[in-house]
């Protein structure tokens, strides 16, 4: 069967084709806005409006990129702060989780610990991190714990609130249909909690690389904080940019990939599975 113009056009009208069309459109000004950006920035420093020593330039900064890639400093310092936040990230995570579905299960508990939680998740916990580091030294543990204080309350937080926002009306289903307390924990409250869990996971991971990293610039001998503080201390403009656009693209990636996570594992929201 031959096909018809009116079929072309019917195809190159489907929601599939202004998808991609949307998305190609929107990948090409990102690289518009990003290069015109570059452009600009070179072209102050080129001719003579800003030293390159306040800002460096795109050109220099690529230049030290390139450096610390060839030398294999770069590699090693991402891989350890890679390494220190996600082991931050694991374990506050759980233990947030976890925490918040025990309070979710026992209202008592919650309404005793709840001005507690509220005054330490108003603590500017990285004003902490000096304190943290004379406890802990300048090792793996002190990043670790520094991070694990920002993180493990945005997971409890949101858990908790998550937990308490489960539907009523399925409660009292559950519980007509002979559920136990624990089948309802597990087959009920926390698949009901997900998507809260899910907004403190992509959060919660954002900031275990930032308490790491604060971590890394006042007390290491290694990482990308390490060497965004040890190119300041030097006044090298360039090895703190480089620093800077390798931080931005791990925290790129690992929102990436909970994204992805998050995807296949909410497949059943509307808004996921459209996107």
């Amino acid at each position: 069967m031959a096909v018809t113009e009116t079929d072309w056009a019917a195809v190159a009208a489907s929601p599939t084709s202004d998808g991609e069309l949307d998305r190609r459109r929107v990948v090409l000004a990102r690289i518009a806005v990003i290069g015109a950006i570059l452009g600009v920035w070179q072209l102050v420093v080129t001719v003579g409006l800003v030293d390159a020593f306040w800002i460096s330039t795109p050109s220099l900064i690529v230049q030290e990129l390139w450096q610390l890639v060839a030398s294999g400093n770069l590699v090693g310092d991402v891989a350890i702060t890679i390494y220190e936040a996600l082991i931050a990230f694991v374990v506050s995570s759980a233990l947030g989780i976890i925490c918040g579905l025990l309070l979710a299960r026992s209202p008592f508990w919650d309404e005793v610990l709840a001005p507690l939680v509220l005054a330490l998740n108003s603590l500017p916990r990285v004003a902490l991190a000096p304190l943290i580091i004379l406890w802990f030294g300048i090792g793996v543990l002190a990043k670790v714990v520094t991070a694990f204080t920002l993180v493990f309350f945005i997971l409890l937080v949101n858990t908790l609130g998550g937990a308490k926002n489960v539907d009523n009306d399925i409660l009292t289903i559950a519980r007509l249909m002979g559920a136990s307390e624990r089948d309802i924990l597990w087959k009920v409250t926390f698949p009901s909690a997900l998507p809260w869990i899910f907004t403190g996971l992509n959060l919660g991971l954002t900031y275990s690389l930032l308490g790491v990293i604060v971590a890394e610039i006042l007390a290491s001998n290694h990482g990308l904080g390490y060497l965004i503080a040890a190119s300041a201390a030097s006044f090298n403009t360039a090895g703190v940019f480089a620093g800077l656009i390798t931080l931005a693209v791990v925290a790129w990636l690992f929102s990436l990939v909970m994204r992805k996570v998050e995807a296949r594992l909410l497949r059943w929201k509307p808004s996921l599975t459209s996107a």
